[in-house]
């Protein structure tokens, strides 16, 4: 459910955001979106309400709602990066056939124990999983 005007609001200045017309509609759309969208596609959606929105409001945006903790940047695919509101660990699904990305919860994936990895300090493990969604499967959630 989206969050109100004043949630949003609120959120934005405890993450030492302040909130501009443009920023209150780009954060409107992409901390509610179940979707992984680019920043293109973020600008196309945005200005259809906000028509002198640019793009690198946008971008400038999106990368200060990741640099305050409220969206995750993901490159799932190359020259490709996409942002999500889902801050909870996940995995994500992406459909061959349409590129939709799906959350896929943690839990649901099994990872094995990662050996020694010298001169590297493993501190997450996310899995990218990628097929083809059924017509009539539910939809993963995360």
């Amino acid at each position: 459910m989206p969050a109100s005007d004043d949630a949003l609001l609120v959120r934005l200045r405890d993450a030492g955001i302040q909130p501009s017309a443009q920023r209150v509609a780009v954060a409107r759309y992409v901390l509610d979106t179940c979707d992984h969208p680019s920043a293109d596609d973020v600008w196309q959606r945005v200005r259809r309400t906000l028509p002198a929105l640019s793009r690198a409001t946008v971008y400038n945006t999106l990368n200060l709602l990741v640099r305050q903790g409220l969206l995750r940047a993901h490159v799932l695919a190359p020259r490709r990066v996409v942002f999500d509101p889902n801050l909870e660990r996940h995995h994500h699904f992406i459909d061959d056939r349409t590129g939709r990305i799906h959350d896929v919860p943690y839990a649901a994936v099994t990872v094995g124990p990662v050996g020694p990895l010298p001169g590297l300090d493993v501190r997450a493990c996310e899995v990218v999983l990628r097929g083809r969604a059924s017509p009539r499967a539910a939809r993963p959630r995360g």
